[in-house]
């Protein structure tokens, strides 16, 4: 596949990175916030905003689990609350979405049931997002496909056969046009258990998809690297200040920093370039300050030449210094002057 169509906007190896603002949780409950993190976001470059469309109700039961990961960022927290606290209410996504669009963004949502993909229709979005936690849910996978839109899918904590099958299932259901993010579910996620250079593999596996990152480090320095790996969508959490507080602020970008990513990630796409060797027209002027063979030394005519009084220098007016050894000994047949670059009419 060499591109897809998201909204206005292709996505594709042959366009800048598809740059992708999650809001998440980190509205704080608030849509004005939501709506100020929009507007930063959009600022700063980002080109599509992208929501989580679900209640606690649809993700899991009151008192059925409280994460006891003493290195979870929620640890203690209860999932049912937690869920309540970071969804984003339904009856906000149209004003989220207007917003983005407003700004010239994509807006779209990853939904968590088949009745959130119900209610995102209603609002026309232009693609999905399938979550890592999502991707083995089947009947939820065939609603999405049969929208026949886009669809963008994490492959976080996923086994390569539950990969496999789940686009195969996408496949099956109508999704035509796929995008698959390589993800650490990890929050924050390291640099070490990252691992891009499963980017061109994936890649491999699946040549009619589009590859990308889901990316929950710090910074943006993996997300570059994943574009040099091929990379064509990133997907990155963001806040207007981490200090803030929220669910996801630990690991969110402020809006300088994306900003940042998107600069940064279009210059190491526009720098791989193509295949290139020899001299390219910006590098011709720069053929000169290429070493040659000059006159070190004042030579008189008839005087050999030897390493005493001839070097290899910058610029290139002289001889090419593969002829070095060639001249050496051989004489001047006319007076040089030090500084003087070295022909074979000298010889």
């Amino acid at each position: 596949m060499s591109e897809i169509r998201i909204g206005s906007r292709l996505v594709g190896p042959g366009h800048a990175p598809f740059i992708i603002a999650e809001l998440s949780g980190n509205h704080n409950q608030s849509l004005e916030r939501g709506l100020a993190i929009v507007d930063a976001v959009a600022a700063a470059g980002a080109h599509a905003i992208k929501l989580q469309t679900y209640t606690a109700d649809t993700m899991t039961l009151r008192g059925a689990h409280r994460i006891d990961d003493p290195s979870s960022l929620w640890y203690g927290r209860e999932l049912y609350e937690l869920y309540e606290e970071a969804h984003t209410p339904w009856d906000w996504h149209q004003a989220l979405f207007e917003r983005a669009r407003q700004h010239g963004m994509e807006a779209f949502s990853s939904p968590f049931d088949e009745t959130a993909v119900d209610f995102l229709e209603s609002l026309d979005v232009p693609a999905y997002k399938i979550a890592s936690f999502e991707n083995t849910d089947w009947p939820l996978l065939r609603k999405v496909a049969s929208t026949g839109k886009p669809v963008i899918m994490s492959i976080g904590a996923s086994k390569l056969a539950e990969v496999a099958e789940a686009v195969d299932i996408l496949r099956a259901g109508g999704c035509r046009e796929l995008t698959l993010l390589k993800c650490t579910s990890t929050y924050p996620a390291t640099p070490q258990n990252t691992n891009l250079r499963t980017i061109p593999h994936l890649q491999q596996l699946f040549p009619d998809a589009l590859v990308g990152l889901s990316d929950h480090t710090m910074g943006v320095g993996a997300a570059v690297a994943a574009v040099a790996l091929g990379a064509c969508v990133v997907e990155k959490h963001v806040t207007l200040r981490r200090a803030d507080g929220g669910v996801d602020s630990a690991f969110s970008l402020e809006p300088e920093e994306v900003a940042q990513l998107v600069t940064e990630t279009e210059r190491a796409w526009e720098a791989l370039g193509h295949i290139q060797y020899g001299v390219q027209r910006a590098e011709e002027k720069s053929r000169l300050y290429k070493r040659s063979i000059y006159v070190a030394r004042d030579i008189q005519a008839g005087e050999a030449f030897t390493p005493d009084n001839l070097r290899v220098v910058r610029p290139g007016d002289g001889l090419a210094p593969r002829f070095y050894a060639e001249v050496m000994g051989k004489t001047a047949r006319t007076a040089l002057r030090a500084g003087t670059p070295l022909t074979w009419e000298a010889l």
